[in-house]
């Protein structure tokens, strides 16, 4: 009987997920990390009035998560950007919610990520929070047998070795993973596949700083507060016009305060990866990798900087490589014990 191994990175902007893998492909799908609660069941609305979310129940209240949650929102946004995420409702939340999307009853092995600056504190939680029964609304449940958690860089070592064919070379190999998400700038080094911890972290200095440093130059221009951080994200990563009241509004000459946080987060990141002489791979992924691949490529002149495929789905995806390489090994290790009796 195949095993049933999926993989969630719950990030502090989108929440990525593995709905199914093969061996040509792994299939993945996201969300906005948003939750907005609601005393009732959202759900049953008029079929008028129902849109892509679901109605994750927890404590008493409906969470409702999913590519539709903006139709939900008022006006304060629900985010969750601080170092203790993980242990609140919303993160449990935006879990389920993507355990309800992959529409499986049962996970043997569920693999799940935290940031490198808190990996080592929250593993053991992360792990037993995701493992058991888990209502997902509508009277549906799914059972995760078994939780791993990773390093969110981690996931994408792992990819980039399977996706790049490095198997053979990696384990001689000094990498820097480098990884520009939502709320914190992470970086993780390895040599060959383990991972050199002390020299690894995070800090607090990701793609929300970028769209708030914009934002506020743009309250400056126009003379009000403006909060619409989704509309400058699709405007960087399109190149298309942000409009503010009906026109056009020119980003370029803010880009350079918006540069100067990627400038910030490299900075710090350079005062811990010290013999940079020494790596082989340098290796960037996450949704903010776009804004700060300049300010990588600046800190490392004389590398060349990789930059995964999909790099938003990378963790993810290592994730689920990592996994269905685990479960193989031990399927293997117990064909060998009951040959062995």
């Amino acid at each position: 009987m195949n095993m049933v191994v999926r993989s969630i990175d719950v990030g502090f902007g989108n929440t990525k997920f593995v709905v199914g893998h093969s061996d040509k492909d792994i299939k993945c799908a996201c969300f906005p990390s948003l939750a907005y609660t609601s005393a009732k069941d959202p759900s049953v609305r008029p079929s008028a009035e129902r849109r892509r979310t679901v109605a994750v129940p927890i404590d008493g209240l409906y969470y409702e998560v999913g590519p539709d949650v903006h139709l939900a929102a008022d006006n304060f946004r629900a985010t969750q950007l601080h170092d203790q995420y993980v242990e609140t409702p919303e993160y449990l939340a935006l879990a389920r919610g993507a355990l309800s999307y992959m529409k499986v009853d049962v996970i043997d092995l569920l693999m799940v990520g935290l940031p490198v600056s808190s990996f080592q504190a929250r593993k053991g939680f992360l792990e037993r929070l995701m493992t058991g029964v888990h209502a997902l609304g509508g009277g549906k449940t799914v059972e995760v047998r078994r939780a791993v958690a990773l390093a969110q860089p981690q996931g994408a070592l792992v990819y980039y070795t399977a996706a790049y064919h490095k198997q053979r070379t990696i384990e001689h190999e000094q990498s820097l993973i480098v990884d520009p998400g939502s709320r914190t700038f992470d970086w993780l080094l390895s040599r060959g596949m383990r991972l050199v911890l002390k020299v690894s972290n995070s800090v607090n200095r990701g793609m929300s700083d970028v769209l708030k440093t914009i934002a506020q130059e743009i309250s400056s221009e126009i003379g009000r507060p403006y909060s619409d951080l989704p509309a400058i994200d699709t405007a960087l990563r399109t190149g298309k016009p942000l409009l503010i009241y009906q026109k056009p509004f020119d980003l370029t000459p803010i880009l350079p305060t918006a540069r100067a946080v990627a400038r910030g987060a490299v900075s710090s990141m350079m005062e811990w990866v010290t013999e940079d002489y020494s790596i082989q791979n340098v290796i960037l992924v996450g949704g903010g990798a776009f804004m700060f691949k300049d300010a990588i490529k600046a800190a490392f002149p004389n590398h060349k900087i990789q930059v995964v495929r999909e790099p938003m789905h990378a963790n993810v995806k290592g994730f689920q490589i990592a996994g269905s390489n685990l479960m193989e090994a031990e399927s293997q290790e117990s064909r060998r014990d009951a040959a062995r009796q």
